[in-house]
């Protein structure tokens, strides 16, 4: 008896940055989205996928602050017609 397994789908999410000058939202694969203040992003990821939200004060500087550390299941999800 074999048990077909199907993968996990990528969940559509969002992020807005209504706080900090400029967001960084970093994925375990490598990637990065940035987010300044006062706008928001779509985005897919996977469940479980750990994103940290790393906050730039100084864009001229490479001093990142970690704030958070989620999983893609814990953002908020994009709109349907998104």
């Amino acid at each position: 008896m074999s048990a077909s397994s199907t993968p996990p789908k990528k969940l559509r999410k969002q992020y807005s940055n209504n706080t900090y000058p400029l967001v960084v939202l970093k994925f375990e694969d490598g990637h990065e989205i940035k987010i300044y203040q006062g706008k928001g992003k779509l985005f897919d990821a996977w469940p479980g996928e750990r994103v940290k939200i790393m906050v730039v004060h100084d864009t001229s500087a490479k001093e990142w602050e970690l704030v958070e550390t989620r999983t893609g299941d814990m953002f908020d999800d994009a709109p349907v017609d998104a």
